[in-house]
């Protein structure tokens, strides 16, 4: 039950006075009901995405794009923090999640999409065709959740995720970590890296979800599981994003 997706992991099926795995009884998670569910918040995601990007875009180019980027992004950290460790407040937080996160990608895809005309659509396209694809491969059995894969996976989102957390604090001392961020060979190659292992990680996360649905896990972990797969595809295709604009340069 391993993902590196932070909203999925080991212990969220068991519970934490007993350490025993937590049941639904009756009402219990689904696949249909969880796929239904992504499919809810998506839709959230895109109504504020398109709110934010039209309210941002102007015919001298992109204006108050400022307080939808940082407010979505803070806002969208700490409701995602809220939902990981109140699992059972997910039927509310993941849709505000949702919301929220599309303020923020509406924003800086509308900033993108100034610059690299036409690259936002491309990144769309990029991120649901690696879900399907990857969904397929994993449904017929061509990409298999093993605990060797899934600790590959773990470590290396690790790693990148402690990369990106020094180039914000060596930041604020107006240090720059060398090429890795830049648009040459190495830049390229790292976020390549990085768009790998996010779209690995949704393998990881329909594995989470399988076991789940296996186990009898309550009905709101529909929500939950959701929500995890939405953290996945953010990121994933900001990666897209930070890929093809690293190639227009």
């Amino acid at each position: 039950m391993r993902s590196g997706n932070p909203a999925l992991k080991d212990s969220t099926f068991l519970d934490l006075g007993t350490g025993s795995v937590v049941r639904g009884g009756d009402a219990v998670m689904t696949l249909a009901g969880t796929v239904n569910k992504t499919g809810f918040l998506l839709l959230l995601s895109v109504l504020t995405a398109t709110f934010a990007w039209l309210q941002v875009s102007t015919p001298d180019g992109i204006a108050g794009a400022a307080p939808y980027v940082w407010g979505g992004a803070i806002g969208g950290l700490v409701i995602a923090l809220v939902t990981v460790f109140k699992k059972t407040w997910a039927p509310v937080t993941a849709p505000l999640y949702a919301l929220v996160e599309g303020f923020f990608l509406g924003a800086l895809s509308a900033m993108y999409n100034h610059l690299y005309e036409g690259i936002v659509m491309q990144a769309v396209m990029l991120t649901f065709g690696t879900l399907f694809a990857l969904l397929f491969a994993y449904r017929s059995g061509l990409i298999r959740a093993t605990e060797n894969f899934k600790l590959g996976v773990v470590a290396a989102t690790g790693g990148i995720m402690l990369v990106y957390l020094a180039t914000i604090v060596l930041g604020m001392f107006n240090i720059q970590i060398p090429m890795i961020h830049e648009s040459g060979i190495v830049g390229i190659g790292f976020s390549l890296f990085v768009v790998v292992i996010a779209a690995l990680n949704l393998v990881l996360d329909f594995d989470f979800i399988e076991t789940g649905v296996e186990q009898g896990a309550p009905k709101y972990m529909e929500w939950y599981g959701a929500f995890g797969l939405m953290v996945t595809l953010v990121w994933l295709y900001i990666e897209f994003l930070r890929l093809l604009s690293k190639l227009r340069d």
